[in-house]
């Protein structure tokens, strides 16, 4: 159906694709991996249309092709649903899914019987039965990615193309994700499926084409590989203990929490955090993890409870007021609320610190270049240099930069608010041996994820969250991923 050969790809003086050679069946799930900087998500943005390649070739149907847009690429037949949904917001599900396909009646108005007719139409072909008319803004993640595939379906689509789908979905709504990828297999559509998941890997794939640093590692039925073969494919070596053992013992209290409240969000959290510890909090989507740590960093302030540092309350009204409390988070919103991506690396990287590199006559830039470059190295950030707009970067050296900005406020409480989301499992590694790291410095640590082993792997103690409410307090070394849902599912 579709296929490249020998396609590049370069960006600031670093090649993001080189010689990359690859073919797309019909009917077939084709994964690719690889870790962040491998060269995925450019492949896939040319593909559909959103950036040029600087050489080789691009086949569809046999015929070789060029798209100057994406609406040129969708014209032939190759549609992309993003990590990040891009719906509009106040129309409907149909005006949404027929939005530049809209029936028209005589008179040239929008049929809206036969827009709904048709929109229902076509969600029943991926067996969803959403109701039409109700804005878009209402949707779940999961059902707004549903109307997205409708929507690449409606346009005739021969080839779709899925960047982490289910990076933000609970399993019920993976679980319907999935049974519409099925559905389109059958009819014949090839699926270009990025993700960092091996269990989606070895669940939907039919092949799986590995690249590393741009290059091409091994195209290969996924019937002939193990998760661990991936994985050294991925990253070009073992990762032997991904997870590295939890050690030390919590000294003293840094963190109290008591009756912190925000309707309808939170009610009457309580808990305690010590210095070395690292704490889970764990639960559903909604359940009110996100805002908790939101309070804690003052970005959403809890109308009710209290917050004590070091044994003393403390109001945190703002980021400010957090900073100069010793509290530093990385947001689980890396594009909406965590870099700057028109900015450099450099200024990414000093944001939350710019007091250290005050000088007589301002800002002190040799000595924050100096520490750019030092951090830069200390995190591994593959980057062509700090002056290199950070909206260039993988999400993975993205979220590197952000735990270094994080670490270079010197915090002693460090809230991490789903650190490995949306990126592979080499630099997810690199992030767990730091959580260690920063427990063995005396950090209190709250992580918040998603991911149950996770929580379960790298924490001291677990706290579970059902609908805003705490449920259960848990010793990791003893709990099981069913023993969280319990608690964590609402009844």
């Amino acid at each position: 159906m579709l296929s490249v050969r020998e396609l590049t790809k370069t960006f600031g003086g670093l090649p993001a694709l080189q010689d990359v050679t690859v073919e797309f069946r019909p009917g077939e799930v084709h994964a690719l991996m690889g870790e962040n900087g491998a060269g995925k998500s450019t492949l896939m943005k040319i593909l559909a249309g959103l950036q040029p390649a600087d050489g080789g070739a691009i086949a569809l149907r046999g015929k070789t092709v060029r798209f100057a847009s994406p609406h040129d690429a969708l014209a032939q037949g190759i549609a992309m649903v993003h990590q990040e949904l891009m719906p509009v917001p106040d129309l409907d599900v149909a005006e949404n899914l027929l939005l530049g396909l809209e029936p028209v009646n005589a008179l040239g108005w929008v049929d809206r019987a036969e827009l709904h007719r048709e929109a229902a139409e076509w969600l029943r072909k991926l067996d969803c039965d959403l109701d039409t008319r109700q804005p878009m803004r209402r949707l779940s993640v999961a059902q707004g990615q549903v109307v997205e595939i409708a929507k690449a379906l409606a346009r005739q689509t021969d080839v779709l193309l899925l960047d982490e789908p289910t990076a933000a979905l609970s399993d019920h709504e993976v679980a319907a994700l999935f049974k519409a990828i099925d559905v389109l297999r059958r009819r014949g559509v090839a699926i270009v499926y990025t993700t960092h998941k091996m269990d989606e890997v070895f669940r939907l794939a039919d092949r799986v084409t590995v690249l590393r640093d741009g290059r091409l590692v091994r195209t290969a039925a996924a019937a002939e590989l193990t998760p661990d073969a991936l994985i050294t494919h991925m990253v070009g070596r073992e990762l032997a203990q991904v997870f590295p053992p939890v050690v030390g013992e919590p000294g003293d209290v840094v963190l109290e929490v008591a009756g912190l409240t925000r309707e309808p969000a939170y009610r009457n959290i309580s808990f305690t955090l010590r210095r070395g510890e690292v704490l889970g909090l764990a639960g559903l989507m909604g359940a009110g993890r996100t805002e908790i740590a939101e309070a804690l960093f003052g970005l959403r302030p809890a109308h009710a409870g209290e917050i004590r540092l070091h044994g003393r309350p403390v109001r945190i009204a703002s980021p400010n007021d957090a900073l100069a409390a010793g509290i530093g988070m990385v947001t689980e919103d890396r594009k909406g609320l965590g870099i700057l991506p028109a900015m450099s690396v450099r200024s990414n990287l000093t944001l939350s610190s710019l007091e250290r590199f005050a000088g007589l006559a301002g800002l002190d830039a040799a000595r924050e270049a100096r520490t750019a470059d030092e951090q830069i190295r200390a995190f591994a950030i593959k980057t062509s240099g700090r002056e290199q707009p950070i909206g260039q970067l993988s999400g993975g050296n993205q979220q590197k930069v952000l735990l270094a900005r994080t670490l270079l406020t010197s915090p002693d409480l460090v809230i991490l608010d789903e650190p490995t989301r949306g990126i592979d499992i080499g630099a997810k590694a690199e992030i767990y041996a730091l959580i260690g790291r920063l427990a063995a410095q005396g950090k209190a640590v709250l992580l918040i994820s998603s991911e149950l082993p996770e929580v379960l792997s790298l924490t001291h103690r677990l706290l579970v969250l059902r609908q805003g409410e705490l449920t259960a307090e848990l010793d990791p070394r003893r709990a099981t991923q069913e023993e969280i849902l319990r608690h964590a599912i609402p009844r």
